[in-house]
């Protein structure tokens, strides 16, 4: 257990909570509990989706444009009219469209990730510019209380987003321990010629968690402009930093073949954790990156002295 990444990362949670309690008279009041869960949620949906991708040995830096895009697909549907159902099915559309292509011409034309995800990251921004023209959508036409309500609403005082994310995390925990998929996953990571000499198909699976987190970058779209009541073309912006973050510190190793759902939720509490308090205690905004990008390389040098030491 003191050997597991995943250990530590819940007790530096559970103890910065703690901690916080006492510091300040705000953290441990309902309303900032509440905002903390929803807001983490966001995050932790994305990265559940980021973790299946990384487990590959891949990566996805194009999530933030990707719900950028799906988000701005979704209003711009729901404003000219259309019920919510179209707009939530447009926009879920787009993103798996958006991991569909990543994913087409990293397994099958053999592209390299990063470059891949990178132009992708460009090409999901300009087109929200293009179907928005660069322009604040706040109406969401006859269903817009719905959607409010999907993303901004709360059931048993739990806000709804958090309901989503236990069940998505309940699911990809069942997919990656009970599964023949997530069985493939893992063993494309760990060692990606071994699976294909063993007959796993190695190019379906790399595509499938690309397509896969780009569904989770959309459904976590929706919740969030529900949440926001307003969509720009900002939307996203950033939060592939926070999300691979997550991945990361919840335990995923950056080289595959490494990693879990409850981790990465857990990662993804974390940094909003350390995020909200910066704010309580009055610390600049503008040092939130440095903070972030300070707990991925501990977590990274975490994964490599982990490594060597199993290797001795």
């Amino acid at each position: 257990m003191l050997a597991s990444q995943v250990f530590w990362v819940v007790l530096a949670t559970l103890a910065a909570c703690v901690l916080l309690s006492f510091v300040t008279s705000t953290f441990a009041t309902p309303q900032n509990l509440f905002n903390v869960t929803r807001n983490f949620a966001f995050v932790a949906i994305v990265a559940l989706g980021m973790m299946a991708i990384i487990v590959t040995g891949g990566i996805d830096i194009s999530v933030g444009s990707t719900i950028g895009l799906s988000g701005i697909v979704l209003s711009v549907t729901m404003n000219a009219g259309y019920p919510i159902w179209a707009g939530i099915g447009l926009g879920l559309l787009t993103a798996g469209v958006v991991g569909l292509v990543n994913g087409l011409l990293i397994a099958y034309l053999n592209m390299q990730p990063f470059v891949v995800t990178l132009g992708m990251l460009s090409v999901g921004r300009s087109l929200a510019l293009v179907i928005s023209g660069s322009r604040t959508i706040f109406e969401f036409g006859p269903d817009g209380h719905k959607l409010l309500v999907l993303g901004g609403g709360k059931t048993l005082g739990v806000a709804n987003p958090v309901w989503f994310l236990i069940v998505l995390g309940l699911l990809f925990w069942f997919a990656f321990a009970f599964t023949r998929w997530g069985r493939y996953v893992f063993a494309v990571g760990g060692n990606r010629h071994a699976a294909n000499l063993t007959g796993v198909p190695v190019r379906r699976v790399i595509c499938s968690v690309y397509v896969l987190g780009g569904l989770m970058a959309g459904v976590a779209a929706i919740l969030e402009v529900g949440w926001l009541g307003a969509v720009t073309t900002g939307l996203g912006t950033g939060d592939e930093l926070r999300v691979i973050a997550a991945t990361v510190i919840g335990g995923t190793n950056l080289a595959g073949g490494v990693g879990s759902a409850f981790g990465t939720i857990v990662g993804a509490a974390l940094i909003e954790v350390i995020r909200n308090s910066l704010i309580l205690l009055g610390v600049d905004s503008f040092w939130q990156g440095t903070v972030v990008g300070g707990f991925i390389i501990i977590a990274v040098l975490f994964n490599r002295l982990g490594g060597e030491r199993q290797g001795d």
